[in-house]
């Protein structure tokens, strides 16, 4: 299923975020994003050093990271107590390709965690923006300046 093409307003353009990188030596490449600096490298066996995340594991860890922020989210919204909530992503890979086939969440509430809230719960963890964006299929483009 191809999602809907997005349409905008001739009088709002699209926001931007724009992400800088660096090749400071070896394997490792650093995106400059919002004021920080995210490195990365690869590992030993990819003639890198490992001294940082290979980029695939930091979209991994982007994915899971902004499930963990919906999850944060709902239980601060209704008070809930984060203490003992675990959330583990498990990503199956497609033999063949070699790409994820299915990416998993685990969730393990805390002893007491409101029955009433557990569906809710796991809408909330569906909802992360990073997941939509994936489901959305976004076009890439590739130009020289």
């Amino acid at each position: 299923m191809n999602p809907e093409p997005v349409t905008r307003s001739e009088s709002q353009p699209p926001a931007v975020t724009r992400i800088e990188l660096d090749f400071p030596g070896g394997k490792r490449v650093d995106a400059r994003v919002g004021g920080h600096v995210i490195s990365t490298d690869q590992p030993p066996q990819f003639g890198g050093e490992g001294a940082a995340p290979a980029p695939f594991d930091l979209f991994l860890a982007s994915i899971a990271t902004c499930a963990g922020v919906y999850a944060l989210g709902f239980c601060h919204a209704r008070d809930l107590s984060t203490e003992g909530l675990k959330i583990t992503q498990e990503v199956i890979e497609d033999p063949g390709s070699k790409l994820p086939a299915e990416i998993r969440f685990v969730v393990r509430v805390p002893a007491g965690f409101p029955e009433k809230y557990r569906a809710g719960l796991l809408r909330s963890i569906e909802s992360c923006k990073v997941k939509k964006t994936i489901a959305h299929q976004p076009a890439f483009s590739v130009e020289l300046a």
